[in-house]
């Protein structure tokens, strides 16, 4: 495996369905986290689509979902990754176990498309998870590893 710095970080976030926490996490720490992170994510049991509220409350921040789409382990890879970070606890019981034993984190995030009721609660729900998201991905970008690696990355 390269060394760090000649390469970008390299992250999967994994969920059930990858059609809304995933692909938010996906989206959040590719916009934020810029060239120093390769993001993907992936599913389980991955849906046709993305969630139409995920698209909604990206949009609402500006990121986009263009590119993105829910896909499955199969189409990813399991081998070269930095971090597989796990964004529900079904995907963390589910985990399979990755060649070169990555750095395995998981973010437990309440589910936005179990929220039942009118539709700005459920939008609600999705703005709530997308922002405890964005916070968290902030915080990963922000680890002494990766700010180490942004201080290589400029020389």
């Amino acid at each position: 495996m390269a060394d760090l710095a000649d390469r970008p970080i390299r992250v999967l976030f994994l969920c059930t369905s990858n059609s809304a926490r995933s692909q938010m996490a996906e989206a959040l720490l590719r916009h934020y986290g810029g060239d120093r992170f390769e993001v993907h994510s992936a599913g389980t049991h991955p849906r046709e689509q993305i969630h139409p509220l995920t698209e909604v409350v990206m949009r609402a921040i500006n990121i986009s979902l263009v590119g993105q789409y829910p896909k499955g382990l199969d189409e990813v890879g399991a081998a070269g990754w930095d971090y597989i970070i796990t964004t529900c606890d079904q995907a963390k019981e589910a985990c399979p176990v990755f060649p070169e034993d990555p750095e395995h984190i998981h973010w437990g995030f309440e589910d936005p498309a179990r929220v039942e009721g009118s539709e700005e609660a459920q939008l609600r729900a999705f703005r709530r998870v997308r922002d405890e998201i964005k916070r968290r991905a902030m915080l990963f970008i922000e680890l002494p590893v990766h700010r180490a690696r942004i201080r290589v990355s400029v020389r």
